[in-house]
C-alpha cells in the first residue's frame, strides 16, 4: 500500500531520484530548471515532507521566477527507501548524511551553486551542508536558526524573562494560570504549549485576552484545541508522506536533544518531547556532530537571517548570534511573525529568497517592514486567525 501511494505521489508531482554515496534513495523536485541559480528550500522538523507538503510553496516560486529545488530528507516519505529495496535504519539517518544527500542532488541537476534556505531545523542542516560543501553555496537564508542543541538553555531564558518573571500584564497573567493550575489537566507544560502556540500565531494580545478568560472558567473549548495541537509530533505519530519521525529520532534526540534534560519548571521547551526523549528506544543524546558557532565566521557568502519578533523556539536573541558571528549578514526582522516564516509567511520567504539569489542584503535590511506585511500565505497562515477568532467569540 505505501510503495503505491508513494509511486502515485511520485508521478503526481514529478519527483525524481538521486542515489546518495551510501546507497540512500533520495526523491527531489525541482518544477521551472533554469540556467540561473536555483533556490534550495530545507523544510523543518526533522521528519517533515517536501514533496507533497510544500507543493503550494513551490507554485508561488515559480511564479515569482525563482528556480527552486526540495528533496525529501532521507528517512521521510519518498526518501525512505535504499537502493537494495530495504528500509533505511534510524543510525543511516544522521544530520551529515543528509547534507551530503543535498550535494548528490545538486550533482545529479547538474547543480554547481545553490543559494540553501532553511528553516528551523533545515536551518541547522544548512549550516552542516555549508561546513561539509561550501563550495556549493552561492548564498543562505537562515529562517528561524537552530545553531546548536545548546540553544535550549537561551530558548528557557528568553521564554521566562519574557512571559513569566517580567513586569506587565501578560507575564502576571501567566503566573496567574500557573498558580491556579492547568485547564487540561497537564499542569505547567500544558500551560506552556498553549502560551508558545498563541503567542506565536496570534499574538501577544491574543494570548493576554485567553488567560483572562481562562481565569473567569471561560474559553474552555479553545484551550484545549490549541493543547492538542502538535501532539502528533510531540509523540511521534507518523502521517505518511507529510511527517514521518521514525527514522528521524537519531537526529531528534541524539543530536539535537529534543526533550533531554528538562529542568521541571514552566515554559520549559524541552518538557513537550520529554516523554518521548525517556522511551527505551529513542536514542540518546548525543550532542552536535558540527560546531556551527565556530564555524560561522568562515561562511564568505551573503546570507540573511530571518527571524519572527514573536518566535518562542527559536527566539531574536539565537538570530543575533548568528548575525554577530557571520561575516557577511543581515538580520532580517518579521515584526508580526513568529516561527518558520516558511510554513507562515510563504510570500515573506520567497522575497527574501529571490534578495539573496541576487546578492541584494542591503535591499532586505531597507524593506523588511515591507516584506513583513505582504499578505499571508502557508500552511501555518490561517492559524493565527482561526485562534483569535475564537478567543474573540469565548468558545
Amino acid at each position: 500500500m505505501r510503495t503505491e501511494r508513494a509511486r502515485k505521489a511520485a508521478e503526481r508531482y514529478d519527483s525524481r531520484i538521486a542515489e546518495a554515496g551510501d546507497g540512500a534513495r533520495i526523491a527531489y523536485v525541482r518544477p521551472a530548471p533554469s540556467n540561473g541559480t536555483p533556490v534550495v528550500l530545507l523544510p523543518g522538523g526533522p521528519g517533515l515532507a517536501s514533496v507533497f507538503l510544500y507543493h503550494r510553496l513551490r507554485k508561488h516560486a515559480v511564479v515569482r521566477g525563482l528556480d527552486v529545488l526540495m528533496m525529501e530528507h532521507r528517512g521521510v516519505g519518498l526518501s525512505r527507501m535504499h537502493r537494495d529495496d530495504r528500509e533505511l535504519t534510524v543510525p543511516e539517518v544522521t544530520v551529515e548524511a543528509a547534507a551530503d544527500d543535498l550535494a548528490a542532488v545538486l550533482d545529479r541537476e547538474g547543480v554547481e551553486r545553490a543559494v540553501v534556505y532553511g528553516t528551523s531545523y533545515g536551518s541547522y542542516l544548512a549550516q552542516v551542508f555549508g561546513v561539509r560543501h561550501p563550495g556549493r553555496v552561492a548564498g543562505m537564508v537562515l529562517d528561524s536558526p537552530v545553531l546548536s542543541a545548546a540553544d535550549r538553555d537561551t530558548v528557557r531564558e528568553y521564554r521566562r524573562e519574557l512571559l513569566l518573571h517580567g513586569r506587565g500584564r501578560l507575564p502576571a497573567l501567566v503566573r496567574e494560570v500557573l498558580a491556579a493550575g492547568a485547564p487540561d489537566g497537564h499542569g505547567a507544560a500544558g500551560v506552556g504549549g498553549v502560551v508558545q502556540v498563541v503567542h506565536e500565531f496570534a499574538g501577544p494580545e491574543t494570548l493576554e485576552r485567553l488567560l483572562e478568560a481562562r481565569l473567569r472558567g471561560r474559553a474552555g473549548r479553545t484551550w484545549q484545541w490549541i493543547a492538542s495541537l502538535g501532539a502528533g509530533e510531540r509523540e511521534g505519530r507518523n502521517q505518511p508522506f507529510v511527517a514521518e519521525f521514525d527514522l528521524v529520532a537519531g537526529i531528534t534526540h541524539g543530536t539535537l536533544g529534543f526533550g533531554a534534560n528538562p529542568d521541571g519548571l514552566p515554559l520549559d521547551p524541552q518538557q513537550a518531547f520529554a516523554a518521548a526523549a525517556a522511551h527505551p528506544d529513542a536514542p540518546p543524546f548525543r550532542g552536535d556532530p558540527v560546531d556551527l558557532p565556530a564555524a560561522l565566521p568562515t561562511f564568505t557568502w551573503p546570507t540573511a537571517v530571518v527571524s519572527g519578533a514573536r518566535d518562542l523556539r527559536t527566539p531574536r536573541p539565537i538570530a543575533e548570534r548568528a548575525v554577530s558571528l557571520l561575516s557577511r549578514a543581515t538580520l532580517v526582522d518579521l515584526p508580526s511573525n513568529g516561527h518558520s516564516a516558511m510554513d507562515t509567511h510563504q510570500l515573506a520567504a520567497l522575497h527574501v529568497a529571490h534578495h539573496v539569489r541576487n546578492g541584494d542584503l542591503d535591499g532586505l535590511l531597507r524593506r523588511s517592514h515591507r516584506i513583513d506585511a505582504l499578505p499571508r500565505r502557508g500552511p501555518s497562515g490561517m492559524l493565527g486567525p482561526a485562534i483569535r477568532a475564537a478567543v474573540r467569540l469565548g468558545l
